[in-house]
């Protein structure tokens, strides 16, 4: 699995930096309780959306920064979770589209979200939880 970030690395997409557990933890448990928070039915799409999203980026960032590295570009955590805790596709072009609604959202100011996009966002994030938990 390492051989393919060390590679990465050697580019420079991400950077070697030695795993802080302090933000490790800080990372699952902002992620968890985002998770947790985006399920609740009575906050709108966008809110739920919203953290869905920073739950699946703080939960995919731990994933990396556990493995010594770490990227300055939101989307490559998405990227290497095949390398990071070993999903697949369907994880993590389900976070890659979530990536760029969200960027639309942000810079243009249309945020188009609706019942599947979110539900696919959320069970994303449950499994890279679950992932990391094992």
């Amino acid at each position: 699995m390492s051989s393919a970030l060390e590679q990465l690395a050697d580019t420079g997409v991400i950077r070697r930096e030695p795993m802080n557990d302090a933000e490790y933890q800080g990372l699952l448990s902002s992620g968890r309780s985002r998770l947790l928070d985006a399920q609740r039915i009575d906050l709108s799409h966008e809110s739920r959306f919203d953290l869905a999203y920073n739950a699946s980026h703080a939960l995919c960032l731990a994933a990396l920064r556990r493995t010594g590295y770490r990227s300055s570009q939101r989307h490559v955590v998405f990227q290497v979770l095949p390398h990071t805790l070993g999903l697949g596709p369907e994880v993590w072009r389900v976070l890659d589209k979530a990536h760029r609604v969200r960027n639309t959202g942000e810079y243009e100011g249309f945020l188009d979200v609706d019942e599947r996009l979110l539900a696919d966002v959320i069970g994303a994030a449950r499994r890279v939880l679950e992932a990391l938990e094992r």
